[in-house]
């Protein structure tokens, strides 16, 4: 939620005085607020400071854009008065032209206000939580971030306050005691009363200014080490958010939701940098060392700078040898880097028993397990988005070297991650220091066929391990409830749908995994291992779990995207529950489901009548990828005539009729001698009298009746434009194993029909 609309939410719970202050009618009006909230808070207000003259070309640029868009925004609004008032308010704010930093400090001040009254609203305005939009949990994710630092710089500033009072109660003081020292000279020398009342004043003036800069320099110095412990606190909780940020974009692998955006962390990275360098000052001007301070604050300042290093573009978690990919690292303190010396950032392979020593003694590897290429760039900063960042555009692993395998380990089990490492030297420290952050774990295959395995080892290491994990541990075993979550998340996300899977899918995928067929059975309390996830083959079946549910994520991704987010797809069900709910359904009643048999495969189930004049459940050949890029669902559903109801009752052409592809039989041929073809999906006896029948298909590996499927054929019609000495020509038919091919032969056509058959099945 926006701060703009948790302050509208706030507004009317604020005294007029508070508004009238916060938003003064005289130099930022409400109106501003209003209409640019957006916009405004889109900026780096926090960025500015009143005397630092470099800023002054931004702030110039900002307020001109202010400018601008209130114009924009008074054009667009119909309302009269409200365009007159911000035409008016534009021409105003043109005042600021000459103090361009001082209008944007003024923002910057205005937002930081607004944050604190948040943070404080809950507890001061106690009915504000039955606001029916309102949650103080809003506030804290918002901007945790900014009320920290709003907090630690108010107490810097205070801090910096306290040095000032004291520096100018010394010069007076410095003063006085040359005074008491002018007058008291000629008294004692001209034997005058040493009781003078002038300079009895003096003196107690001076013993009065000695006490308050004793107690003014006392207070300053614990104010100094509670701040210090306020930027330590700070600090921690900057790191807590870098690793949660971390951890999900580790999670963003499985379909969870994951911001990428750095900008805000970014700040929050500088603001405590600033605030670091600032306070390692106040404590050089106390005027004697104070180790104590002096270590926490160096030791803060290192954290700080070697934390700042993130993978910002994770590399492709399954790598093939010799292809390239790219990956971009990014340094939120770049704008920080001390300048006329370019950052080299380097790359390596590390292996996850380097990995684990690395988080253990914080040494870069020196063993070199594989070879990159093109495994360094240069840290670059981007005016523009702010951010400075090396890109390894043309990366590439020429070879690698694998450890010993346990047991039935497998390549594909066997993780890696790519080491990210600099020196770097921060303007305003004394020394360089060195940076290293690590990708998320990859896994490096040499063929595309080990693709699919690899996949497996990446959603299980993204979906199971914990966020300060020893590199790379995962369970073995995991709760079925918990993996359902996984597979869900990882189908919505990858088939891009609000339609998730429903409690029948999640009940098949649990009766699959463990073998189990009772669709009575509780599976939430079962736990799956790795070995029933992606080792062991299914049972009856040449592919193991996550390759046949990954299979169908591909072939909904890429043909059944809409069908499945309008619910016309069933999906995952069983053969046990699917004539439990269609044993009682009209002839012609069908639905959708996903093949059982088949890595990604669509078949239709539908109720038919049997020989003997009862009904029976039949399912189509399965249709894949192949054969949807041929022809679409849609089509191939209105081709068949044998199903008329979509499970449990609307009428097929209804629900699916914008799936169906216009025919153009009614246009003429575009080119005169030329036949138009059209395609035609045909079930069993659908096809006529000179179709194949089942029992006079010839033998073939894909043949569908070995998996008790109807046949579906493939039918190609040809006709053709102008007739043979004013008559039809007679349709010559030919039948394949897998289509039948319908054409018009001519004599004034010569057609290969080998080429045509061998045509249609490719």
């Amino acid at each position: 939620m926006a701060q703009w609309t948790q302050m509208q939410m706030l507004i009317q719970y604020l005294p007029d005085q508070t508004i009238n202050e916060l938003y003064s009618a005289t130099t930022f009006p409400i109106e501003v607020r209003y209409f640019l909230a957006d916009w405004i808070e889109e900026q780096r207000w926090e960025d500015f400071e009143v005397d630092n003259v470099d800023q002054k070309v931004q702030a110039e640029s900002l307020l001109e854009q202010i400018i601008a868009k209130l114009q924009t925004k008074a054009q667009e609004i119909s309302n009269v008065v409200d365009k007159m008032k911000l035409m008016q308010i534009s021409r105003h704010m043109s005042m600021f032209s000459s103090q361009p930093l001082q209008f944007a400090t003024m923002v910057r001040d205005i937002l930081r206000k607004e944050r604190v009254l948040l943070s404080t609203a809950s507890s001061q305005i106690p009915n504000l939580q039955q606001f029916p939009h309102f949650s103080s949990r809003e506030v804290v994710s918002t901007a945790p971030n900014m009320r920290d630092v709003d907090h630690l710089v108010l107490k810097v500033l205070e801090l910096q306050e306290c040095r000032k009072r004291i520096h100018h109660l010394q010069e007076e003081l410095n003063w006085e005691r040359q005074n008491f020292e002018s007058l008291h000279g000629p008294i004692q020398q001209n034997g005058l009363d040493p009781q003078n009342s002038e300079l009895q004043k003096i003196q107690t003036h001076i013993q009065q200014l000695e006490y308050n800069v004793k107690t003014i320099a006392k207070n300053r110095f614990q104010l100094l080490q509670e701040t210090v412990d306020c930027l330590d606190q700070c600090q921690a909780r900057l790191i807590s958010r870098l690793k949660a940020w971390r951890w999900e974009q580790h999670q963003a692998t499985i379909g969870l939701p994951f911001d990428d955006n750095l900008s805000p962390l970014q700040t929050w990275c500088e603001q405590l940098l600033g605030v670091n360098g600032k306070l390692r000052q106040e404590v050089m001007l106390m005027g004697e060392p104070i180790p104590e301070l002096q270590e926490k604050l160096a030791r803060l300042l290192q954290a700080l700078i070697q934390s700042s290093l993130m993978v910002d573009k994770q590399p492709p978690q399954v790598i093939k040898t010799q292809s390239k990919f790219s990956t971009t690292v990014r340094y939120l303190l770049g704008e920080k880097v001390a300048p006329g010396k370019p950052v080299m950032v380097k790359a390596q392979i590390i292996t996850e028993m380097q990995a684990r020593s690395l988080g253990q003694m914080g040494t870069v590897p020196s063993e070199n397990v594989g070879e990159l290429i093109n495994n360094s760039a240069i840290l670059e900063h981007n005016t523009a988005s702010k951010s400075t960042c090396a890109t390894f555009r043309n990366m590439s692993i020429k070879k690698i070297k694998r450890a010993d395998r346990k047991g039935s380990e497998s390549v594909t089990e066997e993780k890696f991650a790519l080491l990210f490492s600099a020196e770097i030297t921060i303007t305003g420290c004394d020394k360089p220091y060195k940076i290293q952050m690590i990708s998320l774990p990859v896994v490096i295959i040499v063929h595309g066929s080990q693709d699919n395995n690899a996949l497996a080892t990446i959603i299980w290491d993204c979906a199971f391990s914990e966020p300060d994990r020893i590199p790379f541990v995962v369970p073995e075993r995991v709760p079925w409830k918990r993996m359902c979550m996984i597979l869900n998340s990882k189908f919505t996300s990858e088939i891009q749908t609000q339609h998730n899977l429903d409690q029948y899918n999640q009940h098949f995928l649990a009766q699959k995994i463990f073998d189990k067929h009772d669709i009575s059975g509780d599976f939430s309390n079962m736990m799956v291992t790795w070995a029933q996830f992606n080792k062991e083959v299914l049972p009856g079946r040449q592919f193991t779990f996550w390759q046949w549910f990954e299979g169908v994520m591909e072939l909904t991704k890429k043909h059944l995207k809409t069908y499945w987010s309008d619910g016309l797809i069933f999906g995952f069900i069983g053969k046990q529950h699917l004539h439990l709910i269609l044993k009682d359904r009209p002839n012609g009643t069908f639905l959708l489901r996903f093949s059982d048999s088949e890595i990604g495969g669509i078949t239709i189930a539908y109720v038919s009548a049997s020989e003997n004049g009862g009904q029976k459940i039949q399912n189509i050949q399965p249709f894949t990828k192949r054969d949807l890029d041929i022809r679409c669902l849609g089509d191939r559903i209105r081709d068949i005539d044998h199903i008329t109801f979509l499970y449990p009752e609307y009428p097929k052409h209804d629900v699916f009729k914008k799936y169906y592809t216009e025919t153009d039989d009614h246009l003429p041929s575009p080119n005169r001698g030329y036949i138009r073809v059209s395609l035609q999906t045909k079930v069993g006896v659908e096809a006529g009298s000179a179709s194949p029948t089942v029992s006079s298909l010839p033998p073939h590996s894909d043949n569908p009746l070995n998996l008790g499927y109807p046949v579906q054929q493939f039918q190609q019609s040809f006709s053709a434009d102008s007739l043979v000495d004013g008559n039809p020509t007679p349709p010559v038919e030919f039948a394949s194993p897998n289509h039948a091919a319908v054409f018009n032969e001519s004599p004034h056509q010569n057609m290969d029909i080998d080429f045509i058959l061998s045509t249609l099945e490719d």
